[in-house]
């Protein structure tokens, strides 16, 4: 029994030490790459690997779980599996000198050569993951040397052989000294690591080249401005999502674990593909269009029923099929693959970026220069498709080619190639499982189908027939409409659903369907409790 018990003590003091040590590499490679490669910090490159390899039903399955919160879940994810594989190191170097600090700088140096994979990698995309490894590699042997002295892990060591019970290493007086040292060491390593790693976060939020020059853009004036917000379209019911999303508040759903950091003086847009003539066009010479403002409504596929993965805005841009009608597309053309600056890919139907239904390139959000998050400097907004298709951010390639020679990132991994937002509505008031009070009350939420336009929306409570509800005024027939209904609320559990029907006279389907690979269909239900007067 006390053979395992110090075999433990020492597994255990060297995992703490390989994790330590992995801490301490791992910090300062992401402060590098705060410094010199904002895209190639250790955890980025693993994240963005892995992002690249999943299947979607792991990504769904991430949304479905975390929301917006899948970017932080996979990186807690993958600090997870770096603290096993550290402790996994540290335990091999007690055992076999040298060994595990090589595995630690074998897998820095392999992170560094996938760094330099990705399609924004600069020059030295390579150093931080590869000095990560290093730093890990020359910290972890002192410190399993300090965790596990000389002849600790022998089951017939000094101290075990006088039958010492706590004969594990760093117990007893004499060894002492040791287990403090390890300890303080140990600590100071992480901490040094944590409070680096938490230096190049910072850096890389709040002093990026990008940050400051957004912050000094005045856009121009459109010059076709939006209409006016119609009389009575914004229903002001505590709880209800607000008509427009307030930017910090619309949802994010991308690939990017690393906001893209793009200096506009750098960004060019390259139209080339099936075209009579390849169009390039910068920054300055975008801002010289007569621009145009337009308010419309994006939604995830993702987005289950009932669901927050969509949102309204009021978008600045210059209107796509201008620029297409510069670049002269082939007649057997069918598609423009659109691609951002970390590589993502998106394709949408030609007919979609040619029509009159709007689509922008985008530079504005909600009277100000876009978010970092949300495409700085430059974005794609095409009403009526999932973002999936269309929505490419950091925007900087259209590539004219037709749906049978290209696929687009999601396209590749099953989801379905055009990605038409379906009819959708969903119950804001009151909320699932919420306790009413009885007597005079409200039922109200938001209605969708961006491109075409709601009509109606009907609302059910139990088994009564459906109801129709009171419809706001829409922005336009790309932006969500909120509704209302009056209801007087009889104590008990209750049921409602809600379904919206269409300016075509589509009456949205209560049919279940999951997402993948097309979006989610049904109707949207809640159970609420009013309680006896």
């Amino acid at each position: 029994m006390r053979r395992q018990r110090t075999g433990a003590a020492v597994a255990g003091a060297a995992a703490i030490a390989g994790i330590a040590a992995v801490a301490l590499g791992a910090g300062i490679g992401e402060l590098g790459a705060g410094l010199v490669a904002a895209q190639s910090g250790p955890f980025t490159v693993i994240g963005g690997w892995i992002i690249d390899l999943a299947p979607s039903w792991a990504k769904d399955l991430m949304i479905a779980l975390f929301g917006t919160g899948d970017k932080a879940a996979l990186l807690g994810a993958i600090g997870l599996v770096v603290a096993l594989a550290a402790a996994g190191a540290g335990v091999w170097e007690s055992r076999r000198r040298r060994a595990g600090a090589v595995t630690a700088l074998a897998l820095g140096l392999l992170i560094g050569a996938l760094a330099l994979t990705r399609p924004d990698a600069g020059a030295l995309a390579w150093a931080p993951s590869a000095v990560a490894g290093a730093v890990a590699a020359l910290a972890l042997g002192p410190l399993v040397r300090l965790a596990v002295p000389a002849g600790a892990a022998s089951p017939t060591s000094a101290a075990v052989a006088a039958g010492d019970p706590d004969g594990a290493p760093g117990s007893g007086s004499a060894s002492t000294p040791s287990r403090r040292s390890f300890i303080l060491f140990a600590g100071s390593a992480a901490a040094v690591g944590a409070l680096a790693a938490v230096g190049g976060t910072l850096l890389r939020a709040g002093t990026a080249a990008a940050t400051a020059v957004r912050e000094a853009i005045r856009l121009p004036r459109p010059a076709v401005p939006a209409p006016p917000i119609p009389a009575g379209a914004e229903l002001a019911i505590d709880g209800l999502a607000p008509l427009v999303t307030p930017n910090g508040d619309f949802y994010r759903i991308d690939t990017a674990l690393t906001v893209p950091d793009v200096d506009p003086a750098d960004w060019e847009l390259r139209i080339h593909g099936m075209v009579e003539q390849e169009v390039r066009l910068t920054w300055d010479e975008l801002l010289a269009l007569p621009l145009v403002e337009s308010a419309a409504t994006l939604s995830c596929v993702s987005n289950e029923v009932g669901g927050d993965l969509v949102g309204n805005a009021l978008w600045l841009g210059y209107p796509i099929r201008e620029l297409l009608a510069r670049a002269r597309p082939l007649p057997r053309a069918d598609m423009a693959l659109s691609r951002s600056v970390d590589g993502f890919t998106a394709g949408t139907p030609l007919e979609a970026l040619t029509d009159d239904r709007g689509a922008l390139l985008a530079v504005g959000m909600n009277g100000e220069p876009l978010p970092r998050q949300h495409g700085f400097p430059v974005r794609m907004v095409v009403p009526g498709l999932y973002g999936y298709v269309s929505a490419t951010k950091w925007v900087v390639d259209i590539e004219v080619t037709r749906f049978d020679r290209a696929r687009a990132y999601w396209t590749d991994r099953g989801w379905s190639a055009r990605g038409p937002i379906k009819l959708q509505s969903r119950i804001d008031v009151p909320r699932a499982g919420a306790a009413v009070p009885p007597g005079d009350a409200v039922i109200a939420g938001v209605a969708w189908q961006p491109g075409t336009g709601v009509a109606a929306v009907e609302v059910r409570i139990d088994d009564l027939p459906w109801q129709r509800a009171e419809l706001a005024p829409a922005i336009s027939q790309d932006t969500w409409v909120q509704w209302r209904l009056p209801w007087r609320a009889a104590p008990g559990p209750h049921r409602i659903a809600c379904r919206a029907i269409s300016a075509t006279r589509e009456v949205q389907t209560g049919r279940r369907a999951f997402p993948a690979p097309d979006g989610a269909t049904g109707w949207h239900a809640i159970e609420v409790t009013v309680a006896d007067a």
